[in-house]
């Protein structure tokens, strides 16, 4: 793989430490600005809302701008976002940081995944995704305990100053790495906006959207409330929130590098063996969480199991996609973040329940029967071979 891949690996790395870090922060941040869990948990939909909506949106506006100083230009924005987040007193004021937040890492994210595209051969497109958001699952391996342990010893605060800070040498290396030019198919002329928003009429490219952000849905559902589930449930101090974050990011990590090497190839045989066994996982957690080996163990298969799904139906997208060199990163983009839009939202209307911390568990588990629902009878369109587009 080459060397920018890996660069862009690093910025995302910075942006997914803000994206998840937020899961083992929500209890200071909603005491310090006198807000409910629930009312602070929003601050994940409002991010996820935003790249929703900045996705398509940046990346139509910036289809003719320079790919390295549109790379730059998203990423220092992101790091002034988190530096007036940092010194707000006002949780509106947050939140709208957030959105903004939202909009350049969706900006960046959308340019990131058509740059690792065109980075590759066309029969490499999972890889070079793998490769790209390992910088997530790195983040939530170290920079999302990181930040929670920050969180903890000095205050949430010192979370967001060390993500501002996190986003300088992967700025650095932008610069000095990426080509300052226009991506490729601009400059050789490539398809009219209008026909690559025309791709988004088709079928298969709608179903695995759909069924992207349901699995993203369940996956940040669960993740944004595990910290209750915690300290709650399973009796653990504050620092095990960090412990259990840890081992959900390894189960990522492990999951996405395993689908990398599969989804490209063979779809099928991740949707088939993983599907069932993420559903089976969540009612799982949600009846053993107060046994706190079982939560261990679970946190890391689920995290395993959401992402190696979650990635595969990802690069399906970018292969349905694959008539839209330049909005391909942005309809991929979307899909993830419906999902981490809902997902938190689903979750926190079932803490009021009987459930109590448990429902976002049980609500993950409901979210992924949906998925299955909906793919397997249409499994054969879902896991169709790579198209005669996605290999010109």
């Amino acid at each position: 793989m080459p060397l920018p891949l890996y660069l862009l690996a690093m910025a995302v790395f910075a942006m997914g430490t803000s994206e998840f870090m937020l899961a083992g922060l929500l209890p200071d941040i909603a005491s310090d600005l006198d807000v409910t869990v629930g009312t602070a948990g929003a601050l994940t939909s409002a991010f996820a809302l935003g790249m929703v909506v900045g996705a398509p949106l940046v990346a139509a506006l910036a289809r003719n701008w320079p790919r390295r100083s549109s790379l730059l230009g998203f990423i220092l924005a992101f790091a002034a976002a988190h530096a007036v987040g940092a010194l707000t007193t006002s949780f509106p004021v947050l939140f709208a940081t957030r959105v903004v937040a939202a909009l350049a890492n969706a900006g960046f994210l959308a340019v990131a995944l058509t740059t690792a595209a065109m980075l590759v051969s066309p029969g490499r497109k999972g890889r070079a995704l793998a490769v790209l958001l390992s910088g997530t699952t790195v983040a939530t391996v170290a920079g999302v305990p990181g930040g929670s342990v920050l969180g903890t010893v000095l205050g949430w605060r010192a979370a967001f100053w060390a993500v501002a800070a996190l986003c300088l040498p992967a700025a650095l290396g932008i610069l000095k790495a990426i080509p300052a030019g226009p991506v490729e198919e601009e400059a050789t002329g490539g398809p009219a906006l209008r026909a690559e928003l025309a791709r988004l009429t088709r079928p298969p490219l709608m179903l695995v959207m759909l069924l992207g952000a349901l699995v993203n849905a369940a996956t940040f559902g669960s993740f944004t409330f595990l910290a209750p589930v915690v300290t709650g449930t399973a009796g653990l101090g504050e620092l095990w929130i960090s412990v259990v974050l840890v081992l959900f990011g390894a189960g990522s990590f492990a999951g996405v590098t395993v689908a990398g090497r599969l989804s490209d190839q063979r779809p099928g045989l991740v949707l088939a063996v993983g599907g069932p066994l993420l559903l089976i996982g969540w009612p799982a957690l949600a009846v053993l969480a107060d046994e706190p080996l079982a939560l261990l163990v679970l946190v890391f298969v689920q995290g395993a199991l959401s992402f190696a799904l979650g990635s595969t139906l990802i690069t399906r997208v970018l292969y349905e996609a694959a008539g839209a060199p330049t909005m391909a990163g942005s309809y991929a983009t979307a899909a993830l973040n419906v999902g981490a839009a809902a997902g938190p939202l689903i979750a926190a209307a079932t803490l009021s329940t009987p459930a109590g911390n448990l429902g976002p568990l049980w609500a993950s588990g409901f979210l992924v029967a949906i998925t299955l629902l909906i793919a397997f009878p249409l499994r054969t369109v879902v896991t169709a071979g790579r198209s005669a587009e996605a290999l010109q």
